[in-house]
């Protein structure tokens, strides 16, 4: 079996060969030093004459000795086509497979699993000798709330989805409700698929209502593609639709929300302000908050995650809708 020192030449001399250029000047050794470089290989200018050298012998590769420092480049007309990938492909591979394996269809996907099977191969192999291949086991993405369990979306649902969005088809199924505690028939016109933390989201609209809506996609059963094309893709558009908030769950309607801030809390919320309108003005004991914000169940949750590190004084509304939850809530802790 070829040693790791083996498998890093080899990976070292395919990244030389892509980095040169189709024509000449080309690239001379200080260049492709820095190249190789910033693809994670630690090299110096005579390992790479050297390596340059010996891959002439074999590929149809040039040195320009018209000027000095020499460039090198493939010979004009040469037809080259390197498959495999670098190391900076396999991290972006890598890093990207898990977020959008539930955002593309299973026909797309297996054209890529090779390719994510390829990437993670290469990282493993050059994890030894290339510190660019370890970068994965250095960087990571949390979530920034209670790390919920991701709801089990039987397979053949998800590509049902995926296929009745990808073919701009109307899509037939039972939908359980969570908050009415139901389940009930639907013929839906499929929108987009939006990934929301752990959740897929499925945005639609329910035959024969025109309004847009989200549907929880492990909530689908016995879904179905019809023959009928979908109604309303013309005129949806779904930047603009994530632009209103309307994954914030609640209305569109913007809000001026006034209120008390503790000082500790002010100092976090002035890294990641509510808005961009967002002000903090000091009081004697603690800070006055004012921001647009989206009428939403999301800042109805954030508001009551605070605690008594915030009191809403405006709208008078949902103050008054904050007080009765958290009234609720303390009887519910009483002896």
């Amino acid at each position: 079996m070829p040693s790791a020192k083996a498998h890093t030449t080899l990976s070292r001399q395919w990244e030389l060969l892509r980095q040169l250029p189709n024509r000449s000047p080309g690239l001379t050794t200080s260049e492709l030093v820095n190249r190789l470089l910033d693809a994670g290989f630690t090299i110096s200018k005579r390992s790479i004459e050297r390596d340059l050298n010996e891959l002439s012998l074999i590929f149809p590769i040039l040195r320009n000795d018209r000027s000095i420092p020499y460039g090198w480049h493939w010979r004009p007309g040469a037809c080259v086509d390197l498959q495999g990938i670098s190391v900076t492909e396999a991290l972006s591979l890598a890093l990207v497979e898990d977020a959008i394996r539930p955002l593309l269809p299973a026909s797309m996907l297996k054209v890529l699993d090779a390719r994510f099977a390829h990437a993670r191969q290469k990282l493993e192999h050059m994890a030894g000798q290339n510190k660019a291949a370890r970068w994965l086991d250095k960087v990571a993405s949390v979530r920034p709330d209670i790390n919920l369990q991701a709801p089990e979306v039987p397979d053949n649902i998800l590509e049902t989805v995926q296929e009745a969005l990808l073919q701009e088809r109307q899509l037939r199924c039972r939908y359980y409700s969570a908050h009415a505690d139901k389940t009930s028939e639907l013929t839906l016109n499929p929108l987009a698929l939006v990934q929301r933390g752990t959740i897929s989201y499925l945005i639609a609209t329910a035959q024969s209502y025109a309004d847009v809506r989200q549907f929880a996609v492990h909530r689908l059963r016995d879904a179905s593609v019809l023959p009928s094309t979908v109604i309303g893709l013309d005129t949806f558009d779904l930047h603009e639709y994530l632009n209103s908030d309307a994954l914030q769950f609640g209305t569109r309607e913007k809000i001026a929300l006034k209120a008390w801030v503790s000082d500790s809390l002010a100092r976090f919320i002035r890294e990641t302000p509510l808005s961009s309108d967002m002000t903090l003005t000091p009081l004697e004991d603690g800070h006055c908050l004012q921001a647009t914000v989206s009428n939403s169940r999301q800042l109805r949750w954030w508001l009551l995650s605070q605690g008594d590190g915030l009191i809403v004084e405006a709208p008078e509304s949902l103050r008054e809708q904050i007080a009765q939850t958290l009234e609720s809530a303390a009887a519910q802790y009483r002896p």
